[in-house]
C-alpha cells in the first residue's frame, strides 16, 4: 500500500525556518547538493518520514505530502480517475526517481514518487 515518504515545507526564509524547526524540534537540515535550491530535513530516528524544504514557490503554498508508489505512471491514471488533477507532470529527480504533483477532488496538493536511481 503506498504510504507518505517524504514532506516539503515551503518557506519565505529558508534559513529562518532551518533555525526554527532545528531549535523547535532538533531537526537536522541541510542545504541539499543537487541540481535545485532545496534542503533536505532529517526528523530524526525511528517511525515517522524525513522530508525537505524549498523556497516557497507562490503565495499560499502550504506542506505537501509525497506518497511513495510502484508506477507513477499507473498511479497518475488512478489519480485521475478517481477525480483528481495533474498540476504538474511527470519529472526526473536525478539519482533519485520520477514525481508529479496532483491535487485531490478538494483541492489538497500532494506529490507522488517512484524511486529509480538511474533518473535524468
Amino acid at each position: 500500500m503506498p504510504r507518505p515518504i517524504h514532506f516539503e515545507l515551503p518557506a519565505d526564509d529558508p534559513d529562518r525556518a532551518a533555525k526554527f524547526y532545528s531549535e523547535t524540534f532538533g531537526w537536522k537540515i541541510k542545504k541539499w547538493d543537487g541540481p535545485m535550491e532545496y534542503w533536505m530535513i532529517s526528523t530524526g530516528e525511528g517511525p515517522g518520514i524525513d522530508g525537505g524544504m524549498m523556497r516557497r514557490p507562490h503565495p499560499g503554498a502550504s506542506t505537501v505530502n509525497t506518497i511513495g508508489v510502484a508506477s507513477l505512471d499507473d498511479t497518475v491514471e488512478k489519480v485521475v480517475a478517481s477525480g483528481g488533477k495533474v498540476v504538474m507532470p511527470r519529472m526526473a529527480v536525478p539519482g533519485v526517481g520520477y514525481m508529479a504533483y496532483c491535487n485531490d477532488p478538494e483541492g489538497n496538493m500532494f506529490g507522488l514518487m517512484q524511486n529509480d536511481p538511474s533518473a535524468h
